[in-house]
């Protein structure tokens, strides 16, 4: 059975376009109890940005840390019950912020039309009903977030995504002008994190003429943004990085994610670690899986002098790296992908303990 999936239904590309968030907004208002519900990264608060969302009376704004932990079932769960308690059920849900919060404002619009808590949702197809409408404006390029149809929550047994057609954004606005100020750390984390998904996509038994497309288009992206004569943190590069992102995210749409992604949400799970930054710590041991990509990548960060620590696993309990052993052998369809159908065979939670101690 060939993927048949949903897209984003509106696009704003270009630098200013997050000034017409107020017009888009508009003509939602008369969804559901009428108000807007913000979602926007604790960073802005205070910030020149905040003062440009186009808050009306009666509309809500909630500023989420995404710092302490990545997002969780139970606090999708208490955005959705404190919300309707006090105001109702939103017109639209906009997420502000990076994948986290673009994630958040995915699974909170699920939440609003389905009951119970989000943990029985995590899965493929669970979703019972469509959402509300949800619009993403992200502020950091790489994740991807912004067009997959994966909204990726951590929850008591598991850290595995809402999965559906339901989950994409009904809208998204892409502004370069709002990933300028990235730390530059972050700025390459959040970067590999497309470059990773294109080269897990290309090398895997699901890779295909569609998902080969994007991902090629996307890595030259990556290329010239990170390896280039005019390689750095400029406003072109970040027109790039916003484009590169959603072709990354597209690419693996209709491809899959392999290894490193497996490892890394084992990392998230179990440890906290932020999601790109477990990437990159992941990628940069897999060599015998991906080579090239690993030679590259190596090459970017001694490039751009970027800080990855080695040697973490040896501050690790024999009971963590097998708790993250047994999330990551769990994703059956990352390594369905990365390895054959016949993955069981060749991969054990012991062999994943082993690549868990290289990190």
């Amino acid at each position: 059975m060939h993927k048949n999936f949903k897209g984003i239904e509106k696009t704003v590309f270009g630098r200013g376009s997050f000034n017409q968030l107020g017009e888009i907004v508009e003509t939602q208002r008369h969804q559901n109890d009428g108000f807007m519900l913000y979602l926007a990264d604790n960073y802005f608060k205070g910030k020149e940005l905040a003062n440009r969302i186009p808050m009306k009376a009666g509309d809500t704004i909630m500023y989420i840390d995404v710092d302490q932990f990545e997002p969780t079932t139970q606090q999708i769960d208490s955005i959705r019950d404190s919300v309707k308690k006090t105001r109702g059920v939103p017109a639209a849900a906009i997420g502000i912020g990076g994948g986290s919060i673009m994630d958040i404002a995915k699974a909170v619009s699920l939440m609003f039309t389905n009951e119970g808590s989000s943990q029985l949702y995590q899965g493929l197809n669970l979703i019972k009903k469509p959402g509300i409408y949800h619009i993403g404006v992200p502020t950091i390029s790489g994740t991807g977030a912004e067009v997959s149809m994966t909204a990726v929550l951590t929850g008591p047994e598991k850290k595995l995504g809402l999965k559906c057609e339901w989950t994409v954004f009904n809208q998204v606005i892409l502004d370069p002008d709002l990933i300028a100020s990235v730390p530059r750390n972050w700025w390459f984390y959040t970067g590999m994190d497309t470059y990773i998904h294109c080269i897990e996509s290309e090398n895997g038994t699901l890779n295909n003429a569609y998902s080969h497309a994007y991902a090629e288009q996307s890595l030259k992206l990556c290329r010239e943004i990170y390896l280039g004569d005019k390689s750095g943190q400029t406003a072109d590069n970040d027109d790039k990085l916003m484009v590169a992102s959603l072709m990354g995210g597209l690419s693996l749409t209709y491809s899959e994610v392999g290894v490193c992604h497996a490892l890394s949400y084992g990392l998230s799970k179990i440890l906290g670690t932020r999601h790109c930054y477990a990437n990159c710590i992941a990628f940069n041991h897999l060599e015998d899986f991906y080579p090239e990509g690993v030679k590259e990548f190596k090459t970017m960060i001694a490039k751009h002098k970027i800080d990855l620590p080695q040697g973490l696993s040896k501050d690790w309990t024999d009971d963590q790296i097998t708790k993250m052993a047994h999330v990551s052998y769990n994703l059956s369809h990352m390594w369905n992908h990365a390895i054959g159908s016949d993955w069981k065979e060749k991969v054990s939670i012991e062999s994943i303990e082993k690549l868990f101690r290289r990190l």
